[in-house]
């Protein structure tokens, strides 16, 4: 006879054993993400249409570039089609593909940043890791089946591929790279009396820029005779706040996602950055317009920003946005942004890198990758390079005889050897040791906007009259949490539970209810006797 004890207890042993598999089967379908499984050959006799998505300056040379990549990566592989769509900024590039991700139209492959990736990745599967299509054999780093001189994996420049590291996966590769510069009038800076030092400090550039604003009995600068002169003016402000945080040590954001810019060096920060608005001797790109032009204008010293906009830096830059007549003659330097430490130099590694992303063929997938991997090679890395400011994210093409012709003919012309331009590329090359980068999470974008926001907001607030005291500050801050949303990373919410771990928790639900029955049933059976 099968009593109600022995039903109970085979409930509670079904319940606890499929709650004990369930639970291995949520732990570990929640902590991996899959990988990709590289097919054993490529299938030449299908044909694949591929999308790319990439961002130019408008300039028709680097889009000349992306042309004639295609089509030289189209004669090597007769059955690859890419398309190119061009944007003029990452942002279009980062909202078009969160709206493609929902209708599964993404590009197959993209140029864009790793902040922007750590969000595209918060899709089911929607970027490939990259890990093994680096280490395969045949169409890897160096593989034998490649049909151009592709890089090793050892011969990407270490500090940039680590950039594309998103966890305990590679899910990009670097294509160009930048940091930021200071390009300086050192002309002024000598006519106020100083000298330039080895390195830049923020120290110098506060005490020469506030020199900078005495002015003559009729109201113009002393310094350059206008009626117009902002000593320091800086593109990126929230380049500017992490820069600063990094170089005093201070917290920005931690690898898990925490957030930990609202600290007390920020604060000192700004109203460092406070006080120098308040005299006129430092605005912002956003508040007074491009450095570059107020620089070639003789209205600037200190312009900072990208070494990619060299071309734009200088009295013989070839690209302008002043007439000739505004334009005034001076000895331009470049220098690596201000420090606090010059024993410690810390300066930011940007620029874009490339993505692929996941589709149901993997035989399409290894096409993007193909053409993907072609855009590092030598002839693509040097010409794109030397458009602008930019590196070649290469040693292999850092160390090519024509890349290393075309650094030591600076200042033979304005044009592909502008100084000013080879300068910047030489700035990082030789400081490749003292770039970092900031952690990557979904939700990184939003701290950067809030790193400069908060920037943008202590200087209008000053030019209208306000007081940069502790309770504005405190309260900035907390206009910056509720409005990039701050307060939701580093808590990590996981969205909606597998289904796994629905019935799992409904097992461990039904388990603890039957071993409740049963103890009123054992209760009432011992009364009963």
């Amino acid at each position: 006879m099968i009593t109600m004890k022995k039903i109970i207890s085979c409930a509670l042993s079904a319940a606890l054993l499929i709650s004990s598999c369930l639970s291995l089967a949520g732990c570990h379908g929640a902590r991996y993400r899959d990988a990709f499984a590289v097919p054993d050959s490529f299938d030449e006799t299908k044909h694949y249409e591929i999308t790319f998505w990439a961002k130019n300056d408008t300039n028709k040379t680097q889009t000349e570039i992306y042309e004639r990549a295609i089509e030289s990566f189209e004669e090597l592989y007769p059955n690859i089609t890419v398309t190119i769509r061009l944007y003029n900024d990452y942002g279009k590039i980062y909202n078009d593909v969160i709206t493609n991700i929902a209708t599964n139209t993404t590009p197959n492959v993209c140029i864009t940043y790793p902040d922007h990736i750590a969000t595209y990745m918060t899709g089911d599967n929607v970027v490939v890791p990259l890990d093994d299509l680096f280490a395969d054999p045949s169409y890897g780093f160096g593989g034998s089946e490649l049909r151009y001189d592709g890089p090793e994996f050892d011969e990407l420049v270490p500090q940039f591929i680590n950039e594309c590291r998103l966890g305990t996966n590679y899910y990009a590769v670097p294509y160009m790279r930048s940091t930021e510069a200071c390009y300086v009038n050192k002309t002024y800076v000598e006519q106020l009396g100083y000298e330039l030092p080895e390195v830049l400090t923020w120290d110098f550039v506060w005490e020469v820029s506030e020199a900078a604003m005495a002015r003559n009995a009729d109201g113009t600068f002393a310094v350059n005779g206008q009626m117009t002169m902002i000593p320091c003016i800086y593109k990126s402000t929230d380049n500017m706040m992490i820069q600063m945080l990094r170089q005093r040590g201070a917290g920005y954001s931690d690898e898990g996602g925490n957030i930990e810019i609202f600290n007390d060096t920020t604060k000192d920060i700004l109203r460092e950055i406070a006080s120098h608005v308040e005299t006129g001797a430092f605005s912002t790109f956003k508040i007074s317009s491009y450095p570059g032009n107020f620089l070639n204008a003789g209205q600037c010293i200190f312009a900072i920003d990208s070494t990619a906009g060299a071309t734009w830096m200088g009295s013989s830059a070839p690209n302008m946005d002043i007439s000739s007549d505004k334009l005034v003659d001076f000895e331009t330097v470049v220098y690596p942004i201000p420090q606090y430490d010059p024993s410690n130099m810390q300066m930011i590694s940007q620029g874009p890198s490339i993505c692929v992303f996941n589709k149901a063929d993997p035989q399409e997938v290894l096409a993007s990758w193909l053409f993907a991997q072609y855009l590092l090679t030598n002839e693509v890395q040097i010409a794109y390079a030397e458009t602008e400011g930019y590196v070649p994210v290469t040693l292999k093409a850092q160390n090519d005889p024509s890349y290393t012709d075309y650094l030591a003919r600076a200042g033979e012309d304005d044009d592909l050897h502008y100084e000013v331009k080879i300068a910047a590329s030489e700035l990082l090359i030789e400081n490749a040791q003292n770039t970092f980068v900031t952690p990557v999470f979904n939700g990184s974008t939003s701290l950067r906007d809030a790193a400069g926001q908060m920037i943008e907001n202590t200087a209008k607030s000053v030019r209208r009259g306000g007081i940069i005291d502790d309770a504005f500050i405190d309260s900035l801050f907390e206009d910056m949490r509720s409005m990039y949303h701050l307060d939701e990373y580093g808590k990590k919410d996981l969205g909606p539970l597998p289904q796994t771990s629905v019935i799992l928790l409904t097992c461990l639900g039904v388990t603890w209810v039957l071993i409740g029955a049963y103890v009123v049933y054992d209760a009432i059976k011992r009364k009963k006797t």
